[in-house]
């Protein structure tokens, strides 16, 4: 008769019969049928044999033998309800049994975050002219290698398997600001490494913390929460903190909409340290009571300006304000966007302490790194201009899995009818927008990404954060009707330091986009066609025009003393990071009133 998996721990913990002393077994795992190996039994007495200091959480202290003994000796037992990562292995102290089961997600070529010859193409040189700009109270200095930033080896590790050569200039500043502990707001260029620059410190932090043990078992407690606005980011985070965390210990999972639930409860039961989620998935699981996010203690928002602009902003404030999240200050916060309004600014500054802005020159997403080219061209007349592009492409041999072209459009059905008008035409094409299922969407990237299709139409869905390497031409079939839009839009080229090229068919419809459209480029140092400069002399600053000045993304908004409110009448101290939002929270543990209660922010 096969046994549970808690009778096989309970019968090797006890092999003369003594009394067993009473050891922790999830719901999911009671009553399996034992599939494995004696060797997991152990579980319960070594991690006895640590003492009390990591409270049942799995993650060993970073200080010791563990530390600076083997390679790496981490593999989570903490399972935010439950792990499922393996057992201790008692013989050798460490997570030998989990540690090799983990998937080695460095064998996905068509994933891997930046191969040696890529990396040694991006020209460094160039990254030291970068003008940076931080504000804020004591900030830490920025460091020029991984060496310098001690991040622990097994992450190292991970550094050295993705071959990343030398800090970017946002990860040179931002990844010991949020070392140090500190809240920060980050705009940088895209394509520039944002998403390493808040997980590296992150997984560094899980690593060497000490936490209690999750108070209920079929609940996830993660320890970090990474919020993006789309699914296919969401999905790139985790694919990248993957790789960051293999072998650390550190359990990432992603929960997104538009996919079977089931599944992600599932991966959510077998332990989570870091949860990366879109906002609405993520208000599912907690109205479900499946997460708890009170175990918080890192939170960063990629793509931060567009989620508290584009409707997700009562959502972010129902997760950050309304839940069971610690306040700022308790939890560190760490906001990443390439465009950061400054009316998105003192929204985000609701949910920050005493903060760092950090602003890094614009050199991916506007500069002679991306040749950007207008052209005048009516509506009727698009589609025969598109193809007389794609024609020359394919004469010059710019075409296939080396050179992918993405075209944005404004509607969803205007994105199936230009990708049936070019399959049509003989151009291999596919479409990627809101109403195409979760399925046609992973399926429509990973065509074009091998190259399959090499051309993508897409709305917005595909402008911000999505990482595709070999994009060699951005078609905005439609312009947007945001200036920050079409910096995102055409920072999906020319990234990690290679060249592109952005084309852009505008007409009068497009005519309050000519002015910020016009100093754009002039600010990248391109050609602006005199029609463009009449156009724009003619119109006001059109587009919400938003940005912070000529070289960067966004500037401080605290430096403008319009914003820079008195500290008369209860208003709002900026420099200090926001209102006292979270009187409710005591710093014995959380109060019964903890939340936003009766507290109404000046901008709901």
């Amino acid at each position: 008769m096969s046994m549970s998996w808690a009778d096989s721990v309970s019968a090797a913990e006890n092999p003369a019969g003594a009394p067993s002393k009473s050891a922790y077994v999830p719901p999911h795992l009671r009553n399996r049928p034992s599939t494995d190996p004696p060797a997991q039994a152990s579980y319960a007495g070594a991690a006895a044999s640590l003492g009390n200091d990591h409270s049942g959480y799995g993650v060993p202290n970073v200080v010791g033998s563990r530390w600076s003994g083997q390679r790496n000796e981490y593999q989570s037992g903490y399972a935010g309800g439950g792990g499922r990562g393996g057992g201790w292995n008692g013989k050798s102290g460490g997570w030998d049994r989990g540690r090799d089961r983990e998937v080695n997600p460095f064998t996905n070529d068509d994933s891997e975050p930046v191969s040696e010859l890529e990396s040694s193409a991006i020209n460094f040189d160039a990254y030291e002219d970068i003008p940076v700009e931080t504000s804020g109270d004591n900030v830490p200095p920025p460091v020029n290698t991984f060496a310098d930033i001690d991040l622990g080896e097994a992450v190292n590790e991970n550094i050295r398997r993705c071959k990343y050569v030398k800090p970017t200039p946002v990860q040179r500043h931002a990844i010991p600001i949020s070392l140090a502990g500190r809240d920060l707001m980050a705009c940088a260029q895209t394509g520039s490494g944002k998403t390493a620059a808040f997980c590296f410190p992150i997984i560094s932090g899980i690593m060497r913390g000490q936490f209690p043990r999750p108070p209920r078992p079929r609940m996830a407690f993660p320890l970090a929460l990474i919020l993006s606005p789309t699914r296919e980011l969401s999905c790139q985070i985790h694919d990248e903190a993957k790789k960051f965390s293999y072998q650390t210990g550190v359990r990432v999972v992603v929960a997104y909409g538009g996919a079977p639930i089931n599944q992600q409860l599932r991966e959510l039961e077998r332990g989570v340290h870091i949860l990366v989620a879109t906002p609405g998935r993520l208000v599912d699981l907690l109205e479900r009571a499946r997460v708890s996010l009170q175990m918080i203690r890192y939170l960063a928002l990629d793509e931060a300006d567009r989620m508290l602009d584009m409707g997700f902003e009562p959502q972010i404030r129902k997760i950050v304000q309304q839940m069971d999240m610690p306040p700022p200050g308790v939890r560190q916060t760490m906001l990443f966007s390439a465009t950061f309004p400054k009316e998105i600014q003192r929204l985000a500054s609701d949910f920050l302490s005493t903060y760092i802005f950090l602003a890094v020159g614009r050199v991916g997403s506007s500069t002679d790194l991306i040749v950007q080219r207008v052209e005048y061209v009516q509506e009727t007349d698009k589609r025969s201009h598109l193809m007389d592009l794609l024609h020359a492409q394919k004469e010059n041999g710019v075409h296939g899995k080396q050179s992918l072209t993405l075209v944005f459009v404004e509607t969803k059905k205007g994105a199936d009818a230009l990708e049936h008008w070019l399959c049509m035409n003989g151009f291999p094409a596919t479409a990627i927008h809101g109403d195409r299922t979760q399925q046609e969407r992973e399926h429509a990237l990973g065509s074009f990404k091998t190259g399959h299709t090499p051309i993508l139409v897409a709305t917005d869905v595909a402008a911000r954060g999505l990482d595709i390497p070999h994009v060699a031409h951005v078609v905005n079939f439609d312009l947007p009707n945001d200036i920050d839009d079409y910096v995102h839009r055409i920072g999906r080229t020319g990234r990690a330091g290679k060249t592109g090229l952005a084309t852009a068919f505008f007409n009068e419809n497009n005519s309050s986009l000519a002015r910020s459209l016009s100093d754009l480029m002039q600010e990248a140092n391109q050609e602006v066609p005199a029609w463009l400069s009449r156009f724009a002399a003619r119109s006001t600053y059109g587009g919400k025009n938003r940005r912070g000045g000529a070289r960067f993304g966004a500037r401080d908004f605290r430096r403008d003393s319009s914003y820079n409110r008195g500290a008369s009448g209860g208003a709002t101290d900026y420099y200090g990071g926001g209102a006292n939002m979270n009187s409710g929270y005591a710093s014995g543990g959380y109060n019964a009133s903890y939340g936003t209660a009766g507290v109404t922010s000046a901008w709901d």
